[in-house]
């Protein structure tokens, strides 16, 4: 028998209807103080014939927030609304965790509690610029992280793991990849540090070990993930030696027996060009699920499962515009175009109004 994205699965102890993921994507349509509201629970709702729905990245506190409208996962009041969200998905038969996220110098000071500057592994500035309520503005120098409020962020992945089993998600996803905080301790690029979290892999992979073993600690290895994006150039990202450094990190993720590993295959968001990498040497390394992310269709999608390269294929802009992805793809119907200028900020237009085929 041949495995397929329509067969079902098991990530860690997350049953799965189907091998097809909704990847985390970024929307910036939370309402007032993080908290989710009634068009991102339809949203959501919406798109429940998934697999497994790995949320929008969410900030772990007010000091891991990076963008305008973003939901967060440490307040009553947005734990409450992540509740509808995860109760309308289940209600539909479908399976979610949320991403945790912590941005790191991916930030600006008037997004930041009492215009606090950005903190990361080292104070080096990344190109570009921030997303702000007050439009784009430069990247500002960031704040190199004390050795002694490391414990303290680790603290804050507990709180979020726990507001996260109060919200009623099925498990979590720790946010390693695409330049933010975490990835930024991974990378040589971003992390120039003489102290225990810098200098070998070793040293550099330490915070995040440490918010994964809290976070297991706190909900279950078997309801937990991690994202990686090992040479994803997005957010000024780069390190001198992916390949042993992720196969290093890969490995040493073994230990935790999770529920999965979440990698993004290459390059996201035009942010230059991704180095040659060997993801089926990473996937090799790895004992347990794995979904894989990047520029799928249906077709490389199938392959990928029956390889057994990926036990899950996620998919971020076909979801966007294709709430009944699953759907079209059982069918071989064709995808609704997505429209880019509706992807961040906005109203239900280009969020919750993509037509179905049934419509």
């Amino acid at each position: 028998m041949t495995l397929d994205l329509f067969y079902p699965g098991k990530l860690g102890s997350i049953e799965i209807k189907n091998r097809i993921a909704m990847a985390p994507l970024t929307r910036n349509r939370a309402g007032e103080g993080g908290v989710p509201q009634a068009m991102n629970v339809t949203y959501y709702e919406q798109r429940a014939t998934a697999g497994l729905i790995i949320t929008e990245a969410t900030p772990i506190s007010p000091m891991a927030h990076g963008y305008p409208a973003l939901p967060g996962i440490y307040t009553d009041a947005q734990v409450a609304g992540w509740k509808k969200v995860t109760d309308a998905v289940h209600a539909k038969g479908g399976k979610i965790v949320i991403q945790l996220w912590h941005v790191g110098r991916i930030s600006h000071p008037s997004l930041l509690p009492n215009q606090a500057l950005p903190v990361a592994p080292s104070a080096i500035k990344p190109a570009g610029q921030a997303f702000t309520y007050q439009g784009l503005q430069d990247y500002v120098t960031p704040r190199a992280l004390e050795v002694s409020e490391l414990a303290g962020i680790v603290q804050d992945y507990i709180h979020a793991t726990k507001c996260a089993i109060a919200a009623g998600f099925d498990g979590v996803e720790v946010h390693a990849a695409n330049g933010y905080l975490l990835d930024q301790f991974l990378r040589d690029g971003s992390n120039q540090r003489q102290d225990q979290y810098g200098g070998p892999v070793e040293n550099r992979m330490r915070l995040l070990l440490e918010v994964v073993q809290a976070v297991v600690d706190t909900i279950g290895a078997d309801k937990v993930g991690v994202r990686l994006s090992p040479v994803n150039p997005f957010n000024d990202m780069h390190d001198s030696q992916a390949q042993q450094t992720f196969n290093h990190v890969t490995d040493a993720l073994n230990r935790f027996k999770l529920a999965y590993l979440h990698v993004v295959e290459g390059g996201i968001h035009g942010g230059g060009k991704a180095e040659p990498f060997d993801f089926a040497a990473m996937r090799k390394l790895f004992k347990g699920g794995y979904i894989a992310n990047l520029s799928y269709d249906k077709a490389r999608g199938n392959a990928a499962i029956a390889s057994g390269h990926a036990d899950a294929v996620a998919y971020g802009v076909p979801f966007i515009a294709n709430p009944d992805l699953v759907e079209r793809f059982a069918k071989n119907a064709p995808l609704n175009e997505a429209d880019s200028k509706t992807f961040y900020g906005g109203t239900e237009h280009g969020y919750t109004d993509y037509p179905f085929l049934s419509a």
